[in-house]
């Protein structure tokens, strides 16, 4: 039997929406970036989080009261994901966090993914359990 191609197989694209794309219209915020140094103590691989994940520890952030910092937040986050984690499949762990500040409750629970980024390497998202 031959191995078709892909092409072949599935047709042409007719379209896509790639994690660069995601980045650029703020679906998705590179915590890479925002907070390097914490990104690179947990994992090795780019890290970014979902627009909504991005509200909860934005707000924490700027809450004056729990006097919150970005690389704070993000670290308890990666740290929690690394520690206090429920496997779901080879790919996906659930975590839960305490975050002070965001809103009305503290603990938050959060799913993240290890996939395959634009370029096919390894790329991490961290999003709400609900979110794909």
């Amino acid at each position: 039997m031959q191995n078709p191609n892909t092409t072949e197989l599935f047709g042409d694209v007719i379209s896509r929406y790639t994690r660069e794309q995601a980045l650029e219209d703020g679906v998705l915020c590179d915590l890479s970036l925002v907070a390097p140094d914490v990104c690179r103590q947990h994992y090795k691989w780019p890290i970014a989080c979902t627009s909504a994940v991005w509200d909860i520890v934005d707000k924490a952030v700027n809450n004056k009261k729990h006097l919150n910092d970005i690389n704070g937040v993000v670290h308890d986050m990666l740290w929690m994901s690394k520690m206090m984690k429920r496997t779901i499949d080879r790919s996906t762990v659930m975590f839960r966090v305490k975050i002070c500040g965001a809103g009305r409750k503290s603990l938050y629970d959060f799913k993240l993914n290890v996939g395959p980024g634009d370029d096919a390497k390894p790329v991490i998202t961290i999003m709400l359990p609900e979110e794909d």
